[in-house]
């Protein structure tokens, strides 16, 4: 027969996931791949509309993390015209420091470029588009999705760990949940 504990522990997990109503996967992309951040070479001109093609599943929660010398160029969010024109005045946000993670928040265009003089002439910039089922689409037909007119909510700091930056999921526990469980261990033991 089954001990009081034991019931108690197994009716708490059954709880807790009917509660989980989905998992979080978010995931971490390093723009360029394996390349830092920086002017595409004479061999691979088309690196950013290729990785950004690569990564065409890139959904709200997602990060996309600039790797750069901090002190030779940076990352500027601009709108679809500045992105067009290489108008680096104005952006609607500025990443300098090397490390620059920006958060995906909402659907919509998101239109990057380097803030350094010169480099987005020379094809250093990056056009994404996150739909809500996370799908990237190359066309700039405004029918295609909302414009990003504002910037998401972005998290700019320093070191990030290697495996940051791989585009591996990550399970993320929401803090009461994990609570519950924490509970019903301790119960049981």
């Amino acid at each position: 027969m089954a001990s009081p504990k034991s019931n108690l522990f197994c009716t708490l997990i059954v709880l807790f996931l009917s509660i989980q109503s989905k998992v979080v996967l978010c995931s971490t992309y390093q723009v360029g791949g394996l390349a830092a951040w920086g002017i595409p070479s004479s061999s691979n001109p088309k690196v950013y509309t290729n990785w950004a093609t690569k990564y065409h599943g890139i959904k709200i929660g997602d990060s996309l993390f600039f790797l750069y010398p901090p002190s030779q160029d940076s990352v500027i969010q601009v709108t679809k015209e500045s992105y067009e024109s290489c108008n680096l005045k104005d952006p609607i946000l500025y990443m300098n420091n090397g490390n620059s993670l920006f958060n995906i928040t909402k659907v919509g265009n998101f239109y990057f470029t380097s803030g350094a003089d010169g480099h987005c002439a020379k094809s250093q910039k990056l056009h994404i588009f996150v739909s809500g089922n996370g799908s990237f689409v190359e066309d700039d037909d405004p029918a295609s999705g909302p414009a990003a007119s504002a910037p998401s909510y972005p998290t700019v700091f320093g070191a990030i760990p290697v495996q940051a930056a791989s585009a591996s999921p990550s399970l993320q526990i929401p803090p009461l949940m994990a609570s519950v469980l924490l509970a019903a261990l301790a119960l049981v033991v």
